[in-house]
C-alpha cells in the first residue's frame, strides 16, 4: 500500500520524506519489489511481532510495511500544469492515500510562498487544485457517458446519476471523500482514479515550542480536515529522532512528553486509515506481521503469505496472538481448546496468529 506525500514549498515535506527514508527496511525481505529513489518502505511499529519471536525463539522478525511516496510539491494552478502540476497529478494518482503536510511554524528564515502561516488556507489551495483536476475527469466521462445512456442500460444509467453527483459535489469545492458514498459510487471513483475520493491524512508540522505546549488545530483548520485524522509533528525532530539511538530517541521523547516518535504515530494511522489489519505467523524460522483488508475472509487474507493459499485453502488454525502469550506456546493454547479451526467463511481478524492449511 501506497501514502502520498503532498504539500506546497517550504512546509517541511522533504524533511518528513527524509526522516521516513532513515527508516527505510531492507527490501530484500520483500521480493519482486522494485523501489524507485522516492519511494521509503518503512516498517509499521509492531510490539507483538517482538513478542512474539521470543515466546517461538524465532530467527528472524518480520514487521508489516507501507509504502511512503515524495511527490513533487503543488503550486497554485498544478491542474492547469503551472510548476510541476502534471508530474504531481500523476504520481498522486497511483497512491492509495495522502498524506498532506501543513506548515503551522513560523520562521522568519523560510519563506513562505505566500508569505503568510495559515494552515487552513494552504490545505485549501491543495483541495481546489485536486477538486478542479478531478472536475476535468468527471466531465470527460460524463460525456461520453451522456451518448452511451441512449442505449438504455442499467449500469450505464447508473453511473449517468453518480457523475452527475461528484460533478455537483466538485462544483460546490467538495471533496468526493467528504461525503458517505454508496458502493456503486466507490467502485466508479475508483475506476475514475479521483483524487478527492482517496483518504487523507494531515501532518501538521510544528515548531519545537508549539509541540511542547501541546499545540492543536483551530476551530477553521479543523473544518477544512473534516472527518480527515491529523497528526501534529516537528518534521526537524523528527529527522534527528530517525538517526539517533534508542536509548537517545527516549530521552527526546520523554522531554517532549511523547509516549511515541511522530513517524510512529503517521505510520500506524496510515495503516488504519486504509482500512488494514495486521495478522500474523510465528515459529522458529520467523515471527512475521501479515497485511489484510478489514472484513477479508481468511483465504483471501492468506494470499499475502503465498498466492496459491486462497486457491488450495482448506482450513487454518486460529488463536489471538495475547490468548497464545498467555498460554505460554502453540501447544498449550491447543490443548486447553483455545486454539480455533476455521474454515472458508472466516473472517480475519486483528491479532490472528495463524497456521494455514492446505
Amino acid at each position: 500500500m501506497q501514502i502520498g506525500i503532498v504539500g506546497l514549498p517550504n512546509v517541511g515535506k522533504s524533511t518528513l520524506f527524509k526522516a521516513l527514508t532513515n527508516k527505510q527496511v531492507d527490501i530484500q525481505n520483500y521480493p519482486f519489489t522494485t523501489i524507485d529513489p522516492n519511494v521509503g518502505v518503512v516498517e509499521v511499529p509492531d510490539e507483538r511481532v517482538d513478542i512474539l519471536a521470543l515466546l517461538s525463539n524465532s530467527k528472524k522478525k518480520i514487521y508489516a510495511t507501507v509504502e511512503f511516496t515524495d511527490i513533487a510539491g503543488l503550486v497554485k494552478g498544478a491542474a492547469q500544469g503551472e510548476g510541476l502540476g502534471n508530474k504531481f497529478l500523476a504520481n498522486i494518482r497511483e497512491v492509495d492515500a495522502i498524506t498532506q503536510v501543513v506548515r503551522a511554524f513560523e520562521n522568519p528564515d523560510i519563506t513562505h510562498i505566500h508569505n503568510r502561516i495559515d494552515p487552513a488556507e494552504d490545505i485549501e489551495i491543495i483541495n481546489t487544485e485536486l477538486i478542479m483536476a478531478d472536475l476535468e475527469t468527471v466531465n470527460n466521462r460524463l460525456d461520453k457517458t451522456l451518448k452511451d445512456s441512449r442505449s438504455g442500460l442499467k449500469k450505464v444509467v447508473t453511473n449517468l446519476k453518480i457523475l452527475e453527483k461528484f460533478k455537483r459535489d466538485l462544483e460546490s469545492g467538495v471533496m468526493i471523500h467528504h461525503n458517505t458514498i454508496a458502493t456503486d459510487e466507490t467502485e466508479l471513483a475508483k475506476e475514475l482514479n479521483l483524487l478527492t475520493a482517496k483518504k487523507f491524512i494531515y501532518a501538521i508540522n510544528v515548531s519545537e515550542e508549539q509541540l511542547a505546549n501541546r499545540w492543536t488545530p483551530d476551530e477553521k483548520l479543523k473544518k477544512v480536515m473534516g472527518d480527515s485524522p491529523h497528526i501534529v509533528i516537528n518534521n526537524k525532530l523528527e529527522l534527528t529522532l530517525s538517526d539517533t539511538s534508542t536509548v537517545e530517541k527516549e530521552e527526546y521523547l520523554k522531554e517532549f512528553g511523547l509516549a511515541e516518535s511522530g513517524l510512529d504515530t503517521l505510520i500506524k494511522t496510515g495503516y488504519k486509515t486504509l482500512d488494514l489489519l495486521t495478522f500474523l505467523t510465528t515459529g522458529e524460522d520467523e515471527t512475521r506481521a501479515w497485511t489484510a483488508h478489514i472484513g477479508d475472509p481468511i483465504p483471501k487474507a492468506a494470499r499475502a503469505i503465498h498466492t496459491d493459499f486462497e486457491k488450495l485453502f482448506i482450513r487454518a488454525e486460529v488463536v489471538n496472538w495475547k490468548t497464545l502469550i498467555e498460554s505460554d506456546d502453540w501447544v498449550s493454547a491447543k490443548s486447553k481448546g483455545l486454539v480455533k479451526i476455521v474454515g472458508r467463511d472466516y473472517i480475519i481478524q486483528e491479532g490472528d496468529v495463524a497456521e494455514i492449511k492446505i
